[in-house]
């Protein structure tokens, strides 16, 4: 059968994640790889997550664990999420929060929610290309997002109706961001706020690595700034999305999406028609480890990536051309390299994994537009001192 002939128009704008085909390199041993951002599996608090799910299951048999459950989350996550959300200055109720399987599966509920064939998404350059993969499936053009910049909201607004649709929403990751590693300040938030206010347009903030400051000042999030500045969520646009996958453990696949009621319930919609629920058993042993270990843990892997993200710097100082940039992060797992514009990032990366055996994602992945081709992402959050001296060297004496 020509599978072409029964798919929907929107497959064809589906594509492989590059990052997910790179992460095979994990498997070859004599591969150096910067790619995968993922967490250090050798972090993840094994012990506290086998004693969580020892008592849960022990707790009647388990029943309640291995049941249907209600499409909103386990209530005592959610509360407990409440608490933690509050601390970051967004103060809310339990039916403002529903947790998913993962940010990422937030991320595409909410292209699903708002997304109509050729409305128009702003994003930054470079964005998260999850995120980019998510919205793509439901066919929007995409805006450069520019937090710094001066707008002209009616120019804006008439183009994307020239093009069929409305500007729907606007997402950035504020701190330390997939896949450059910045920062937007304060000041920068503020006027995402008010150009999202012009456009009458959602904000959809990704908060997945909130947590993973190591030094500098913390900035309120974006729905924190949104909600002094309106009186509280309900009257909000921000759409906040966390997850435990940075900071816990990712196979579970819990995060969280916190907004206004309204946004909320369509999105509770949303999943009864998608899984109905997440797994009850992983929301169940979430809150168990996150309720007894959650900011100790945070805490002790903080000082791991904070030792690593210094000794890559340091071996970019070392090792780099004179013609290299690079992002210096205060938090996160990523550090972005930009270089010279004649450079392709996909044939160094072909050279590099051939002539040096080490890896990194090649820039253009990340941006909407095709551009950025002269850039590369590289994550220090799984590798030893030593691959870090050796990997960087490696990827020295190939730019240069």
């Amino acid at each position: 059968m020509d599978w072409t002939k029964v798919l929907a128009r929107r497959a064809g704008r589906m594509k492989a994640s590059e990052i997910r085909e790179l992460l095979k390199l994990l498997d070859q041993p004599d591969i150096i790889s910067f790619a995968g951002g993922i967490p250090d599996p050798t972090l993840f608090p094994s012990t506290a997550y086998s004693d969580a799910f020892a008592a849960t299951m022990a707790d009647n048999n388990g029943h309640a664990a291995l049941q249907y459950s209600v499409s909103e989350g386990y209530r005592p996550l959610r509360e407990w999420l409440v608490g933690e959300m509050e601390k970051i200055g967004v103060p809310c109720a339990v039916d403002n929060i529903m947790i998913t399987s993962g940010s990422q599966q937030a991320l595409d509920y909410l292209g699903k929610l708002m997304l109509t064939e050729n409305d128009t998404a702003a994003v930054m350059r470079p964005t998260y290309l999850g995120a980019l993969g998510a919205f793509n499936a439901y066919e929007p053009r995409y805006i450069p997002l520019d937090p710094m910049s001066n707008i002209d909201p009616e120019t804006l607004k008439a183009e994307a109706k020239a093009a069929g649709g409305e500007v729907k929403f606007a997402y950035l990751s504020a701190d330390f961001a997939n896949p450059t590693g910045e920062t937007i300040p304060r000041e920068g938030r503020e006027r995402v706020l008010d150009q999202t206010e012009a456009l009458d347009c959602a904000i959809i903030e990704d908060g997945a690595y909130q947590n993973l400051r190591f030094d500098g000042e913390a900035i309120p999030p974006i729905l924190a700034l949104d909600i002094e500045r309106k009186g509280g969520i309900e009257n909000t646009r921000t759409i906040y999305c966390g997850s435990f996958s940075k900071t816990l453990a990712p196979g579970l696949r819990v995060g969280w999406v916190v907004a206004a009621k309204p946004v909320i319930d369509r999105l509770v919609l949303m999943k009864q028609a998608a899984d109905l629920h997440s797994p009850t058993l992983n929301q169940i042993v979430t809150n168990h480890v996150a309720r007894a270990i959650f900011h100790e843990h945070v805490a002790k892997i903080k000082a791991v990536y904070a030792s690593r993200r210094d000794r890559m710097i340091a071996a970019l100082e070392r090792e780099m051309p004179a013609s290299v940039s690079f992002t210096r992060p205060e938090g996160g797992m990523f550090i972005w390299l930009t270089f010279d514009p004649k450079l392709n990032g996909a044939e160094l990366l072909a050279k590099a994994v051939r002539d040096e055996k080490v890896a990194f994602v090649p820039g253009g992945a990340f941006h909407a537009d095709g551009s950025g081709q002269n850039t590369l992402r590289l994550s220090y959050s799984c590798a030893s001192d030593e691959q870090i001296d050796e990997g960087i060297a490696r990827i020295g004496r190939i730019l240069r």
